[in-house]
Formats: structure tokens, C-alpha cells, sequence
């Protein structure tokens, strides 16, 4: 098999535009992160570089400048918008992750006011689409074994859990829950 192309710097959907990072992005990455950052301290998890409350607007830049450059690769990381508004509700694409480049992870994250009406399985779709026209023969899902939304994400994306994968690879107990192992044969 042939090494993966990279996937679309755009992407479209029927209500989502995935793609077109720009430095004005901060504000809303730096909301994310917080968000994210509450969210592990209302579980209790201890604080993590990406748990470290909201970044400032340089970081945050930084952040987004470093997303903005996986796009045109194999592995972007699409910020994810509304289609006629262009409002951002979060990002999507693949990373390496815990997993390798030639099996890449599906990754997505959305802004509270995101969820639940969703966007993130469409935008999800959209990259496991163009996952398997670039020619990948499997993704993998890492999730956090609490996050029943994020399950319910990638199973409607047909990814199932490997518990072999998971056995295969054990992390320590970090105080933030065990990531389980979904995979998806393209």
C-alpha cells in the first residue's frame, strides 16, 4: 500500500466548513481550553499543560499557529465552523496521538455550546471520509473511559472498542481516568 495522502485543506459538509485557521482563532481556542480546564476540575483530575486554565492571548496564537500547520499534511487538525455564519464550534482531524502516522488518530473537540446538536459526528464523518479516500486502512479513537459523549461520537462512526489495544497499551494512573482503545477499519 502506498503512504496516505495528505487530506483536503477544506473540507464542507452540509452545515459545517472544516478548515481556514487564522490568528484571530485565539479567542475562541483560548474559551476551549478552559472549558476544557473546568471540566477537569469539576472531575477532580489534576492540572495538565492542556488542563492548565485558559492560556493567554500569546499562547493561545501560538497554539493556533501550530494547528494551522498540520493543515496540507497527512494529520491536520481542522478548526470546525458554521457554514453560513462561520461561527467556530471547535476542531477536528487526525493527530498521531497515541497511536502511529500510518494509523492516525480521529480527534475532536468542541466548545460547550457546541454539543449536542451534532456537529461533532458530522464533522467526525467528514474526516473519516476523507481518512479513507486518502487511502488509511484503520483510525484510532483515544477516549477517556468517562466520556460517554465521546463513545457515543465514534460509535455512530462504526469505531468499535479493542480491548486488546487497550491491554496493549497500558498508561499509569495519571488521576484522569483509563483511555480506552476504539478502532475503525477503513
Amino acid at each position: 500500500m502506498s503512504a496516505p495522502v495528505p487530506l483536503p485543506s477544506t473540507i464542507r459538509t452540509s452545515r459545517l466548513v472544516l478548515g481556514g485557521w487564522a490568528d484571530d482563532d485565539a479567542g475562541w481556542y483560548a474559551d476551549l481550553v478552559a472549558e476544557r480546564s473546568t471540566s477537569a476540575a469539576r472531575r477532580g483530575e489534576p492540572p495538565t499543560p492542556r488542563t492548565n486554565g485558559r492560556p493567554d492571548h500569546d499562547a493561545a496564537t501560538a497554539s493556533v499557529r501550530s494547528l494551522a500547520a498540520t493543515v496540507g499534511t497527512p494529520l491536520p487538525l481542522h478548526p470546525v465552523r458554521l457554514g453560513g455564519t462561520g461561527a467556530a464550534l471547535g476542531y477536528c482531524g487526525l493527530v498521531v496521538g497515541r497511536s502511529t502516522a500510518a494509523e492516525p488518530e480521529l480527534a475532536y473537540e468542541f466548545l460547550e455550546a457546541a454539543h449536542g446538536h451534532g456537529y461533532a459526528t458530522e464533522a467526525a464523518a467528514a474526516v473519516v471520509d476523507a481518512a479513507r479516500f486518502a487511502g488509511y486502512p484503520r483510525l484510532w479513537a483515544t477516549i477517556r473511559a468517562w466520556n460517554a459523549p465521546s463513545f457515543a461520537v465514534a460509535g455512530r462512526l462504526g469505531f468499535v472498542r479493542d480491548p486488546a489495544a487497550t491491554a496493549a497499551h497500558p498508561e499509569p494512573d495519571d488521576g484522569r481516568g483509563e483511555q480506552v482503545w476504539n478502532r475503525l477499519d477503513l
